[in-house]
């Protein structure tokens, strides 16, 4: 993975330009970009201590054996297949052991567990997510559709510059980005960053270091990238919010860049970090600046870029007179 250094200058409430070092690193589709931090994590962790008590309506631990297969260890659903002997194993796996037990090594053929699956039916059970605090009970068959969605499932790790697969909850990934992925970490709604890279016309594709800036008791994290948008070459930023899409519709954010009498201005809602990186990238949500125009406001020879971007972040307030939100600006 080739590195390139960038200047990036920011500055937020009440606090001075400091001058930061960060990095930007060229996709490479025949390179896995990886953090030398991330293999070193847990898969998934949480800030909140883990309970050992189990919810009511909870099936004996005898019945989540039997529902459990023994290829897979996930839960089974209909149908659940048995071989002559009575072992029994999901449909997923049935078709991965070539028709054969996994247990006694008899064939398999096409008999179905009908009672396992009465059992199953008859169960109500809390959701996976209880200790990070989801009080739901589900009967046995809706509680997959419901984990799929659920509030309180852990967030993917919204660093781009690498295959990060630790999940987590918000104070988790914080912890984490601030740690083991060293992302600018600032205070306050309000930024002005400068991105500096030189021979800009040499990197088609590239990702610059993650920003994520604390507000409003929540936190949110900048975006700016390089990439091909069809022929052109452009560079975006955009914002994402560290919690789920609803919460994020609270919020609304404006990114500005500009130079030499000309302006590009961008409003909209933070994304949030339920959608990936590249799902929000590629559906345009942002600020483009096509590199061309992004060169010319750099100035000079247009050899090297130094893009300033501010923005801010304001919480949208209902006004319970009028019925209509008003911005709740930080100051």
């Amino acid at each position: 993975m080739e590195i390139d250094n960038i200047e990036c200058v920011s500055s937020s409430d009440g606090v001075e330009d400091e001058e930061i070092q960060s990095s930007v690193s060229s996709h490479n589709p025949s390179v896995m970009h990886h953090h030398p931090h991330a293999p070193h994590l847990h898969q998934y962790a949480s800030s909140k201590p883990h309970s050992n008590i189990v919810p009511s309506g909870i099936a004996p631990t005898s019945v989540h054996e039997l529902l459990e297969c023994p290829v897979c260890t996930n839960s089974m659903y209909p149908p659940i297949h048995q071989c002559h002997n009575g072992h029994t194993l999901c449909s997923t796996c049935k078709t991965r052991v070539h028709n054969r037990c996994p247990t006694c090594r008899q064939e398999l053929g096409d008999i179905r567990c009908l009672a396992l699956e009465k059992v199953a039916e008859s169960l109500e059970l809390p959701c996976k997510y209880y200790s990070l605090g989801c009080p739901e009970i589900f009967p046995y068959y809706s509680k997959l559709k419901h984990e799929a969605l659920c509030n309180f499932r852990p967030y993917n790790c919204p660093y781009a510059g690498s295959e990060c697969s630790v999940t987590g909850d918000i104070p988790y990934l914080v912890a984490h980005l601030r740690d083991d992925h060293k992302v600018d970490m600032h205070t306050g709604c309000t930024f002005n960053h400068r991105y500096v890279k030189s021979n800009p016309r040499e990197v088609e594709n590239a990702t610059w270091m993650l920003t994520v800036f604390h507000c409003f008791g929540q936190y949110f994290c900048l975006h700016f990238e390089a990439f091909q948008l069809g022929m052109a070459p452009v560079y975006m930023a955009f914002l994402r919010f560290m919690g789920d899409e609803n919460e994020a519709r609270n919020y609304s954010y404006s990114l500005e860049v500009g130079a030499n009498g000309r302006k590009l201005i961008w409003e909209g809602t933070p994304r949030s970090i339920r959608d990936s990186h590249r799902k929000v990238r590629d559906s345009h949500d942002g600020l483009i600046i096509q590199r061309n125009m992004a060169l010319f406001f750099s100035g000079g020879d247009r050899k090297e870029l130094k893009l300033r971007v501010t923005g801010r972040i304001w919480k949208e307030q209902q006004n319970p007179d009028a019925g209509v939100c008003i911005p709740n600006l930080c100051s």
